[in-house]
């Protein structure tokens, strides 16, 4: 036995409505396009082309346009055995019927293949795009089409004039469609829905069926004028689809009266025959186009109140959930609006903050600036950043960066006031103060000797440069000591390298102990060499600081058994010149070696002066010129 389609297992029953769903809108077509065709059929004149308006083309061209493509026939089938059947019916001459219901169906095809050739879309009747486009190809191309098809069988058949059988087609056609497949489409896609905000639904409606019958079933009162207003009052209170189905509503009960002569559009049948259709057609068509004008009006409407709401929200979350204050004041800092984010930030409550003005929470410190950046943007600079410190609620402190720019009035681009975004930057700024620690340190242990904790080479060759420049423009002397500990690798054999270690160092505090001068540097030359730069420092200055050195280090008595003298000394080599163009710093750094040198062999534990030496040499070479 087969199973049905609900009991197989994981497969999810279907619902009695889908499964039989087009099945039920084949059955609604065919009836709808019957009861219109019929309608028809029974108020126009078999003998002659049809003059009434033709709504059952309208109907089935608004289920091709709600369907997709793969089921056109199905329902142009129905549809074209709805109107012949119904037509045959009511007013026999099948054959007749038979050429009418081809044609018609004609027409519907190429009024839908028209509209969906490029566009799978849904129709939209409030977009005047689709409306101009449904009004060229459903209202104008359709009907000519099947006019232009039905003249020459019209004239044959009826005998009547051409122009006038292609003209009674086309606008019966044209306006028929134009008032039914709207209709249709908004009643087909909404399902008559009432929004529960209405109040007393049924009253419009009704009113709007007693206007209708009392107005056209007399020529009396002019009561038709009534209609439109109450079709206006439909489409705000229920909607497009019931407006529409109110259209439909007048148009039948119109034709119905009208054609068997009551109503007031009777007045005009002294001009014509067809005058009062026509007239009417010109009436229904009038109502609808301005039905649908007021439509695009509200949609247009309901658009921008749906954008503004999305703007209301989308600027709700963002001020409520972002960590930045967002602050709108004047050019004198009345502030107009405050984000909620302030709490956060600086335990203010926005209407608390609101009081102030945006200087009285600035730092005094850097109110001056901040006054400059709100003077700078009230005349004509467009935007500025300020970093500055803002005040808490509970009185302290805190780095907050701030993103200024000028607010204009749209229309007119007259500055209203400035934007400010507040944000907390105390953990940067707290951060940015580390890393400057920290480069800092970097950059003091970049030039400073990890054992002795005085500057290295790089420092001293850093500051001779220097210093060297600087005694150039001045015209200053500029001395240097190089120190060496004497028989100091005898030092390390005999107490160990550890013992070395605590020796540089004391040596280190001896010289620190000498040279106290801020311009002044001692810097360990390399191993167990140290150097002295004295600035501004003539040679006979310069000596006594290398002798105050070397008293310094005896008074340590750091005992050393390898030296001839019992303990620790040192060698000391002085040189002094006073910096000119065309000579460099290593000159003086190479005297003062020389100098060291002849110090170590002179015997140690002494100083010697470069500069003494050459005066020296110079009186050597000055005696034999004079003899």
């Amino acid at each position: 036995m087969r199973a049905s389609p609900g009991s197989v297992k994981g497969r999810q029953p279907v619902p009695r409505g889908r499964e039989y769903g087009f099945a039920i809108r084949l059955g609604t077509c065919f009836l709808s396009v019957a009861l219109a065709s019929g309608f028809v059929a029974c108020l126009a004149d078999v003998d002659g082309p049809p003059h009434l308006l033709w709504m059952a083309n309208g109907l089935v061209l608004a289920y091709l346009l709600l369907a997709p493509r793969w089921r056109w026939p199905a329902y142009l089938t129905v549809s074209f055995a709805g109107q012949f059947a119904a037509t045959s019916f009511v007013a026999g001459n099948w054959k007749l019927h038979l050429l009418f219901a081809l044609l018609n169906t004609i027409e519907v095809l190429i009024s839908a293949n028209l509209l969906r050739a490029r566009s799978a879309k849904l129709p939209q009747f409030t977009d005047p795009a689709y409306l101009a486009r449904f009004a060229v190809y459903a209202v104008v191309a359709g009907p000519v089409a099947a006019g232009a098809l039905f003249t020459p069988c019209a004239v044959h058949l009826f005998h009547g004039n051409p122009v006038s059988c292609f003209l009674s087609w086309v606008i019966g056609d044209g306006l028929g469609t134009a008032i039914t497949a709207p209709a249709c489409v908004a009643v087909i896609r909404t399902g008559l829905r009432i929004s529960a905000k209405a109040e007393r639904p049924w009253l419009y409606p009704a009113l709007l069926a007693f206007v209708t019958l009392a107005g056209f079933s007399q020529t009396y009162v002019p009561l038709l004028f009534l209609a439109y207003p109450l079709l206006v009052l439909i489409l705000l209170q229920l909607g497009i689809a019931w407006a529409a189905l109110g259209a439909l509503f007048v148009t039948v009960a119109g034709s119905y009266f009208t054609l068997h002569g009551h109503g007031p559009l009777l007045i005009t049948k002294s001009l014509s025959a067809q005058a009062p259709v026509v007239l009417l057609q010109i009436y229904m068509a009038s109502g609808m186009f301005m039905l649908y004008s007021i439509s695009i009006v509200l949609d247009r409407q309901k658009a921008t109140a749906r954008r503004l709401r999305e703007t209301a929200a989308l600027h709700r979350l963002v001020t409520e959930n972002s960590r930045d204050v967002i602050i709108l004041a004047d050019f004198e800092g009345r502030c107009s609006y405050v984000s909620a984010a302030a709490k956060n930030v600086g335990g203010w409550e926005p209407g608390e903050l609101a009081r102030f003005k945006s200087l009285d929470l600035v730092h005094p410190e850097d109110q001056p600036k901040a006054a400059g950046i709100a003077r700078r943007l009230k005349h004509g600079a467009v935007g500025a950043t300020l970093e500055c410190r803002m005040r808490k609620q509970d009185g302290g402190y805190l780095w907050v960066e701030a993103s200024l720019k000028v607010v204009r009035d749209q229309a007119t681009s007259v500055p209203l006031g400035i934007l400010l975004v507040v944000r907390d930057i105390s953990e940067r700024k707290q951060a940015e103060e580390e890393l400057q620690n920290a480069y800092h340190a970097l950059e003091a242990l970049a030039v400073t000797d990890p054992l002795t904790r005085l500057a290295n080479r790089r420092r001293l060759d850093q500051c001779l440069t220097s210093e060297w420049r600087r005694g150039m423009r001045e015209h200053k002397p500029l001395s240097l000591l190089l120190l060496d500990v004497d028989l100091f690798k005898s030092y390390n054999d005999t107490y160990g390298h550890l013992r070395g270690d605590s020796c540089l160092k004391q040596i280190a505090e001896a010289a620190q102990d000498v040279v106290t001068r801020p311009g002044d540097l001692v810097a360990r030359f390399g191993g167990e060499e140290f150097a002295v730069v004295l600035s501004n420092t003539p040679n006979d200055g310069a000596m006594r600081v290398a002798e105050q050195v070397c008293a310094s280090l005896r008074q340590r008595r750091l005992p050393h058994s390898g030296n001839p003298f019992g303990y620790m000394t040192i060698s000391i080599g002085c040189a002094t010149m006073v910096p000119a163009l065309g000579q460099h710093s290593s000159t003086l750094l190479q005297q003062a070696d020389d100098a060291l040198y002849a110090a170590k062999r002179n015997g140690r534990n002494q100083v010697f002066n470069a500069n003494a030496a050459d005066e020296v040499q110079d009186e050597e070479h000055a005696i034999p010129q004079a003899s």
